[in-house]
């Protein structure tokens, strides 16, 4: 079992920068791959980021390629997700997942997950 907790989430003018984080339990977190995604408003869950479980490999949904960064300290059991040069678009609940093969794009690959930090961006 792997329990998720989000933290960083806030209001940004557009142009800015959030770091989010996620603090995990569990004694098997290094053994899982992390994700990120993002609920809007009215719209479906989307894939933003995801790492590996040994931090060698990351993969970004095209939206948000160049401007995040996916990151994880499994000694401290954490991951995080640098948000650079936000738009009004990024506004959303942003979530952490962990699941067992790295770099799943679709949240039914996932089996735990965060209850999400809310991000928003105005303009």
């Amino acid at each position: 079992q792997v329990q998720l907790v989000e933290s960083g989430g806030g209001l940004v003018q557009a142009g800015g920068s959030l770091s989010l984080s996620c603090a995990a339990s569990g004694r098997t977190f290094g053994s899982y791959a992390m994700g990120w995604f993002r609920l809007a408003p009215g719209k479906e869950r989307e894939f933003v980021a995801a790492i590996s479980w040994n931090d060698f490999n990351t993969y970004y949904a095209d939206s948000v390629k160049g401007r995040f960064t996916i990151s994880r300290d499994n000694a401290k059991n954490m991951v995080y997700l640098q948000m650079n040069s936000l738009k009004p678009e990024d506004t959303a609940v942003y979530s952490c997942a962990a699941g067992k093969v790295a770099g799943k794009n679709q949240g039914s690959e996932y089996d735990f997950w965060g209850q999400g930090t809310q991000v928003t961006v105005s303009s």
